[in-house]
């Protein structure tokens, strides 16, 4: 069974920085599409940031854009969001997500891990 786990997750301050990993067990992540969503509580679930499968194209949120990063590392198995100049706004539940192709378009995935805490907060 193809699952991805998320590791990464904790509190910092604002300003301050977190990485979050998705490894994958059972399966190559190089042959999936690969998106970071968040739940804020009693807020909808938001697509956050996506890698193509070939790894070639990114894109994210404007919320966050010029401060999260989404890469693979594809001899780890694991695709990583770099996370800076944290706001409280981010506060979140994240998630990854794995799926085919066109799941960086549509932001459409397959498999789900069952999420890190990111709490920024002073």
């Amino acid at each position: 069974q193809l699952q991805v786990v998320e590791s990464g997750g904790g509190l910092a301050q604002p300003g301050g920085s977190l990485r979050l990993s998705c490894a994958a067990s059972g399966f190559t992540l190089d042959d999936y599409a690969i998106g970071w969503f968040r739940q804020a509580p009693g807020k909808e679930r938001e697509g956050v940031s996506a890698i193509s499968r070939s790894g070639g194209s990114t894109k994210y949120a404007d919320s966050v854009k010029g401060r999260f990063t989404i890469s693979r590392d594809s001899a780890k198995n694991t695709v990583y969001l770099q996370m800076n100049s944290l706001k409280p706004e981010d506060t979140a539940v994240y998630y990854c997500a794995a799926g085919r192709w066109s799941s960086y378009i549509t932001w459409e995935f397959d498999y789900w891990g069952q999420g890190t805490q990111v709490t920024v907060s002073s």
